[in-house]
């Protein structure tokens, strides 16, 4: 599972010109999910997004984290975040999860997230969807459950 994420100010999105989620101060994540991914992905990649201290204290460095600072979290599907762009122009993204599993783990981590008390505003899976964002530094960090977790994955 890979997941982008900003720090912004304010973000929303958008299906056919109606805003469908919307924040202020907080997390913007675009949420990758690829064929062998799991629930168990989705609870670490949750845990480990929403507890990171990226936003600055008094004394201008990253230590608080989204509780201090009253911060809000939006989630957008992304599945290009598994395009391969190896060979020509034309990006593959036969990585990426299939539509019946994105969309279980999409709303699997949308669960997540909000049992973690961050009820996330969100977009719709599949759609085509316009993402605005004031990003905040910016500070955008690139979290994949491949490179973060301790244990092996299954192939």
């Amino acid at each position: 599972m890979r997941a982008v994420l900003t720090r912004v100010r304010s973000a929303s999105v958008s299906i056919d010109g109606q805003v469908v989620g919307q924040i202020g101060r907080g997390f913007l994540i675009l949420l990758g999910v690829g064929p062998n991914d799991t629930e168990k992905e989705c609870r670490y990649l949750a845990e480990k997004a929403l507890g990171l201290r990226i936003f600055t204290d008094k004394n201008d460095k990253m230590n608080l984290g989204l509780d201090a600072v009253g911060g809000q979290v939006l989630v957008v599907s992304q599945f290009t975040l598994y395009g391969n762009c190896r060979k020509g122009r034309r990006p593959s993204f036969t990585d990426a999860a299939g539509p019946e599993l994105g969309n279980e783990l999409y709303e699997k981590f949308l669960s997540c997230c909000a049992g973690l008390g961050y009820p996330p505003e969100h977009g719709q899976f599949g759609a085509d969807m316009q993402v605005s964002s004031v990003n905040d530094g910016p500070v955008t960090l690139i979290l994949d459950t491949d490179q973060l977790m301790d244990t092996p994955r299954r192939s």
